[in-house]
């Protein structure tokens, strides 16, 4: 078999089997994500209705139609979960089992030429959604299955490297949790408000600083919100080392965003949000104990009774940690600072392999035109 183009909707089929008897609960809500993964969801889906979730089993691929431009588009294989019936869920037919490796496929999606279709065919539309139908037009070139099964063996022999180190990364982690944990049965609890100091450091000067958001997953990012004709006066200043906090919609989210400006560079963020600056305490130590699920449920608990969930700032000095020694927070800090580490480098990794897949998409195209 040489290599042809081919219309992908004539080796694909919809799914709309939803759960309508809800049979599954919310413990297998799963999203999409951006990365290409499914992830659990962020909000709280108690009390939601489950009846329109669509029923998802190995071997699909479930994508955010108003979303793919972005990379929203996962292959399943980690058994039977549920999605929102915002969705599209899709599977090889069987003349697609016959010449099309599935995985193939999702590298296929997994490059920006094919997002750039998705916002080319979107173009001018009032609501720009990539729709079953639209996908089915994607005409894409496609070598011999030898060929796909080639390259794909590539892309899995990296996505098991990769997680194989992220396996190794997660049992630090655990590591870390397990003696905090054992320092709050053997050391007495202390407020975190004794070891900060707010700020309140205006950009009044105007002066171009980075703009910056706070990620829920506590760490600054570049600011998504239109800094068009903001008055930057008005901003916080985060010095490198300092300290800021989210504490509007802590409820409503259901995460206590804090993070600490890592870098060399000096930010400018919300006034919304709060700053502050640490002392007798290891900043790593603080950072572990007030990043934990556990501390956040305890802010959760002395949000007040708005639409948001607001934390005070009181509530939130008032939050307690393990006066750890200062031996005891080094240890924490070092097995923190070599997590980080580990993370950064498994986020590069990852990277990586997202780079790799027009490369891999581009061998076998052209070792299937010679075949």
């Amino acid at each position: 078999m040489k290599y042809k183009s081919i219309r992908l909707g004539d080796y694909i089929e919809r799914s709309t089997k939803n759960n309508k008897d809800e049979r599954y609960g919310t413990e297998l809500i799963v999203g999409v994500s951006n990365e290409g993964v499914f992830t659990s969801p962020k909000g709280n889906p108690e009390g939601v209705d489950l009846k329109p979730y669509k029923i998802v089993n190995d071997g699909a691929f479930v994508y955010n139609p108003s979303r793919l431009d972005l990379g929203s588009i996962a292959y399943r294989t980690e058994g039977m979960c549920i999605v929102s019936h915002l969705y599209i869920v899709f599977y090889l037919n069987d003349e697609g089992k016959k010449i099309i490796d599935p995985t193939y496929l999702f590298m296929y999606f997994r490059r920006q030429e094919f997002y750039r279709e998705v916002r080319f065919r979107n173009f001018g539309s009032q609501r720009p959604e990539f729709n079953f139908n639209d996908m089915s037009e994607i005409i894409m070139p496609l070598p011999p299955l030898p060929v796909q099964q080639k390259y794909v063996a590539i892309y899995k022999a990296m996505i098991a490297n990769q997680q194989s180190y992220e396996r190794g990364l997660e049992n630090l982690k655990l590591v870390c949790d397990a003696y905090i944990d054992q320092l709050k049965s053997k050391c007495p609890l202390i407020t975190i408000g004794h070891f900060i100091t707010q700020t309140d450091n205006r950009n009044t000067t105007n002066s171009p600083y980075h703009f910056k958001g706070l990620s829920m997953e506590n760490y600054f990012i570049d600011s998504i919100a239109n800094d068009v004709e903001l008055d930057f006066t008005k901003y916080k200043i985060v010095e490198p080392n300092d300290l800021a906090c989210v504490l509007m919609k802590v409820g409503r989210d259901c995460r206590l965003t804090v993070a600490k400006n890592d870098s060399n560079e000096t930010y400018i963020i919300s006034p919304a949000y709060y700053t502050f600056t640490l002392h007798n305490i290891n900043p790593e130590y603080f950072m572990v104990n007030v990043n934990r699920f556990e501390f956040e449920r305890r802010a959760w608990f002395f949000c007040d009774s708005s639409a948001r969930g607001s934390l005070s700032w009181t509530a939130f000095c008032n939050l307690e940690i393990p006066d750890a020694s200062t031996e005891e927070q080094r240890i924490v800090a070092c097995l923190q600072i070599a997590y980080k580490k580990r993370f950064n480098i498994n986020e590069r990794l990852k990277a990586q392999i997202k780079d790799l897949c027009p490369i891999l998409v581009k061998g076998a195209v052209e070792e299937g035109e010679k075949t």
